[in-house]
Formats: C-alpha cells, structure tokens, sequence
C-alpha cells in the first residue's frame, strides 16, 4: 500500500494545528470536577473558520465531502492536545453511522446539523458488559402502533450530556437496529459517569418505554455498526498517534534539564535507548495509523483488519509513552496541574474504548482464518 497525503491535506493539518497550538492546552480540570467541558467558542470557530465537523460529510447533507482521511487528520491534532471535543462522537462516529444506515431521509433530517457544528449528536452503543458488538445488544425497541418505545440502559455514550440527538442501538426482534432518541425528552435518564480521564466527558442514559424514531431498516444496522467500530478504531488510532506524538517530544524535552548527579538524565545512555525505542514505536504506529485511515476511508477489503492492527498496537503504544513519561518526569509527572496524568489516563481509557487491543486482535485473527484457503 503506498499512502500519502495530498497538499490540500497538509494545510488542512496546519491551519488545525495552528488553531489549537495559539489556544494551548490540554485542558487541566479542577480535582473536584467530573470532567472538563468542552471549548464551545473552539468548537465554533472550527466549525465556521475551518469547515472541520463536515469534512467527512457529503455536500448535499450541508458539508463539504473532502473525506473521512481529512476528519480524521482533525482527530490526531486534537488528540495531539488532548483537546475536550465531542469531535470524535459527533462529527465522525455520528456522522458516518448516519451515513452507513442507508435511510436517506434520516440523513437529510440530521448530518446538516452535524456539518455546521450547530448540533452535537452521540451514539449510545454499548452496555454494562462494555462491549462495542455488532451482534449483542440488550436495549429493545418494541413497536405500539404507528411508533418504537425503547428500553434499557446505555453507557459510555461519548458526550451524551451535550447531545441534542442521540443515535440508540437496539434490538429488535433479534437483530440490532439504529433509533434517533430526543435526549431532550429524558431529563431524568441521564446519569453522568466520573471518569477517570477527565478529558473526556461520559454519560450513561437508562430508557423505559422512551419514544423512538427507526433510522434505516428494523435489524438492518449491523453492517453500519461494523463499518462505524472500523472508524472508530483507526479515528482512535490516529488520536492516541497524535497525543503519543507530542508527548514524547515533550518528555524529551525535559530529559534534557532534569538533572541527577550533576548533568540531565537525557545524557545517560540506558535512558537515551529507552526514549529510541519510543520513538521507533511512535513512527511504527504513526504508519499503521495512517494506513488504517487510508484503508477505512476507501472502503477496501483490508479495511477492518487494518483498523484492527492500528487500534491493538497505537493503544498499546500510547500506554507505553505515557507511562514512560510520567516516571521521567519524576515528581512533576505526578503533579494535578502537570498534563502528565492525562496522558496517562488518556491511554488507558482510549485503549478500553471500541474494543481492547485483545478485543481487535481476536478480530484480526478470526478475519486471517476465514482467509486462509
């Protein structure tokens, strides 16, 4: 596979860069807060002065159809800072869940919204067993007459708190549907969760009879939810690539003016082989990242498989480099006001989320024996 990106990509990601570089960050919540809120005069200015929330959305749904590579080359910058942004959710998880269901009207109805950033939408997916299956699902939607009532619990819904459309997966009968919920109409159902990444914002929501709207066909959703877990792992990729990316660059940084024994630590060999191998680690997944991103957002035959790879080893290779720079860093790497814990914390919860690197690497075993002849 040869991969590169185009000009247009590159300013793209400059002018992104840019913008959040002059803001700064990451953004480091009081300890007594749940989890920090999200920058809506950033969100704005993304939308308006960049077009980013409709990058992967196409021009007659309101955005402007340069694709999902660009949307996702957003998604690495912003986890470069370890950005506060329902970006993820709404703008790409939503938005291409949207578009896979195959329900022209819903599309037509919802993604403009999306496009312009004037609407934040959430996907409820999983369950109390925190899996993201395209086949398991508790939550069931029965029909009464002319329209779907909807009950069970949801959690780990990505910004659901500032969501004014909920996407619900539900079963029914016994194949898994797509639902549109008014979360408007459940100001009893929400239950914020208190994460342990505070830089991101969770929200588990509890149905009982709920009013539904059908998006696409009844237990027609499970090819869009596959096709969404292949976004969402390489989009969290290319996130943790982004963070992995920035933080070692900065835990370098200070290997060179901490001092032990009179000369900075960055100076002792065993240290300077320990931060080569990062660095090796980071390129690798940079290039399986960009891959995944590739092979997702063309649709090719490999593509799960490479979203599969990508989320497995940049999880892991995030993990790694956030450890690594905390013990580097020494007492300041455990400070509250030190980005140093959320990067920690970012990795640990990026890599629980859409599946574990066990959970994709059992996937990319069973899709290499269904190859074999």
């Amino acid at each position: 596979m040869h991969f590169a990106f185009t000009d247009e990509q590159e300013d793209l990601r400059r002018t992104v860069r840019t913008l959040l570089d002059r803001r700064g960050g990451p953004d480091v919540p009081p300890p007594e807060a749940p989890a920090a809120a999200h920058d809506a005069a950033l969100w704005a200015r993304m939308a308006e002065q960049i077009g980013t929330h409709g990058l992967a959305v196409p021009e007659e749904h309101g955005g402007s159809g340069a694709g999902l590579v660009e949307a996702l080359i957003v998604v690495e910058e912003l986890g470069r800072r370890l950005v506060t942004s329902p970006y993820l959710g709404s703008a790409v998880l939503c938005s291409q869940v949207l578009l896979a269901a195959g329900d022209p009207g819903a599309a037509a109805r919802l993604l403009p919204g999306i496009a312009s950033g004037g609407s934040v939408a959430a996907l409820a997916w999983a369950e109390q067993e925190h899996r993201w299956d395209t086949s398991a699902c508790a939550a069931l939607a029965r029909r009464d007459g002319d329209r779907w009532l909807l009950t069970g619990r949801k959690l780990f819904v990505l910004d659901g708190a500032e969501a004014d459309v909920l996407l619900v997966v539900a079963t029914t009968g016994t194949r898994p549907s797509l639902f549109e919920v008014d979360p408007g109409a459940l100001p009893h159902a929400r239950t914020d969760a208190v994460p342990m990444d505070p830089t991101r914002r969770w929200t588990g929501f509890t149905f009982h009879d709920a009013p539904a709207r059908l998006i696409g066909a009844a237990g027609g959703a499970e090819p869009a939810l596959a096709r969404c877990r292949d976004v969402a792992a390489a989009a969290l990729a290319a996130e943790q690539v982004g963070a992995a990316q920035r933080w070692l660059g900065e835990t370098v940084e200070y290997t060179k003016v901490r001092e032990q024994f009179g000369r900075p630590i960055g100076s002792f060999q065993a240290l300077k082989h320990r931060l080569a191998d990062l660095f090796v680690a980071v390129e690798s997944a940079r290039s399986m990242s960009w891959a995944a991103s590739w092979a997702v957002a063309h649709r090719t035959e490999q593509a799960a498989e490479w979203a599969a790879m990508a989320k497995s080893y940049c999880s892991e290779t995030y993990a790694a480099v956030a450890a690594e720079g905390v013990q580097l860093h020494g007492g300041l790497g455990i400070t509250w006001e030190h980005e140093a814990h959320l990067h920690l914390k970012r990795a640990h919860s990026s890599a629980q989320l859409f599946g574990t690197p066990r959970d994709h690497r059992r996937r990319l075993e069973a899709a290499l024996l269904r190859a074999r002849p």
